[in-house]
């Protein structure tokens, strides 16, 4: 605070210190993270520039959330329990970080998007932007951010009906046999190898977008715990 405001200011903004607005510090980072979603969809629809955009938001969300945890652990007095504030910040951090580790992993294994990991992408951005809503309602109609909770929640079971079908589909052998006899640029055993290690390497992929819709189901569990607490 100024060093001209009035003494009585001064003195009670030392007895009651102004309560930071974490309202604002989640928004901005449930922005990013949305912001981070919708290029990773873009980046299965074949557009691989979004990768760069997605380590570059993973960066400024980290920015954030460090800036929040200072904050936090500063504050005299906050909105909402101190502990749903960290639960929040690190989930949707969590979220940034397997985005981001799902295009480096793709780009290591020389791996193409497949419509599993596209439609599991999509249902992940349609989370991410429930709970952008949801933390945005938080400050001036906590009521109103129920629906975005559950429908963060739904989100997840989603992403992991989609992981089990890719996953019962990434494992039928058929197919794989059929492939393998009808290739003939190289030996069997070599043919063999290379559909075992890509059946793995997709596994991988098809693993860490199931991961992300853990951390978008650990925020919207929060985000409902809020919406109990302050409404």
């Amino acid at each position: 605070m100024s060093g001209d405001a009035p003494l009585a200011t001064r003195l009670l903004a030392n007895v009651y210190p102004r309560t930071p607005d974490f309202y604002s510090l989640i928004n901005d980072q449930c922005a990013v993270v949305s912001e981070a979603m919708e290029a990773l969809v873009e980046f299965m629809a074949g557009d691989t520039s979004k990768a760069e955009s997605i380590a570059d938001l993973e960066k400024r969300g980290d920015a954030i959330k460090n800036h929040t945890m200072y904050v936090l652990n500063k504050a005299f007095a906050t909105p909402m329990d101190r502990e749903d504030i960290y639960r929040a910040v690190t989930a949707i951090d969590g979220i940034l970080h397997y985005a981001n580790t799902t295009i480096q992993e793709m780009r290591c294994f020389k791996l193409a998007p497949d419509p599993y990991a596209m439609d599991m992408a999509r249902i992940l951005s349609e989370g991410t932007d429930a709970l952008k809503l949801g933390f945005a309602k938080l400050g001036a109609n906590p009521t109103m951010a129920e629906g975005d909770a559950l429908a963060v929640r739904k989100s997840e079971r989603n992403v992991e009906r989609v992981y089990r079908k890719a996953l019962s589909i990434l494992f039928e052998t058929e197919p794989h046999v059929q492939q393998i006899q009808h290739s003939k640029e190289t030996s069997i055993e070599a043919r063999v190898m290379e559909q075992v290690t890509d059946i793995f390497k997709r596994r991988e992929l098809y693993r860490h977008l199931s991961n992300a819709g853990d951390q978008v189901a650990k925020a919207g569990s929060v985000l409902y715990d809020i919406v109990v607490q302050v409404s």
